[in-house]
């Protein structure tokens, strides 16, 4: 089963150096990354910047509509008027049951701002205890993720562990 877990970085640059490191991690079977996109918003800037890791074949590939559609929510609607904001709401009524909701939103758009950046990263046979020790280091927070109680705590409790 694969997790989808939001990272944020307090730099602009972090999520980008921490994808580096999961691909990395990739290479020697530590993970396997299903799918990836990242945000990061350079001081100065009205909006922040979204790439997508563009060279995944296969089922666990999100694509570009599901990375823009949850993007644009969380981004840009603000920004947009009414009508389009209806016609996005509409669309993202769909996403909650796989956690997106409201409170998703709200938490990452809070949380991401000019000066920091986030990785949104859908993983799956992670080798746990590796993976944590050398993610550690990057400094990430964990926004969100689609972990069972327990393991969300679990991981909290690892990156507390350092700070």
């Amino acid at each position: 089963m694969a997790t989808l877990t939001v990272w944020k970085f307090d730099t602009a640059g972090g999520a980008d150096g921490a994808l580096h490191l999961l691909q990395r991690l990739q290479k020697e079977e530590l993970l396997r990354i299903d799918d990836a996109a990242y945000v990061y918003w350079t001081e100065g800037r009205k909006k922040p910047k979204t790439e997508q890791l563009h060279s995944l074949a296969g089922g666990g590939a999100l694509g570009g509509a599901f990375w823009g559609l949850l993007f644009g929510l969380i981004f840009f609607i603000p920004l947009l008027g009414a009508a389009i904001g209806a016609t996005m709401g509409a669309l993202a009524g769909s996403l909650s049951d796989v956690g997106i909701d409201d409170d998703f939103i709200r938490t990452v758009r809070d949380n991401v701002t000019p000066g920091t950046s986030a990785l949104f990263v859908m993983t799956s046979n992670v080798v746990a205890d590796k993976v944590i020790d050398q993610f550690r280091e990057t400094g990430a927070t964990l926004l969100s993720t689609n972990l069972s109680d327990e393991q969300e705590s679990r991981l909290r409790a690892a990156f507390a562990e350092e700070a």
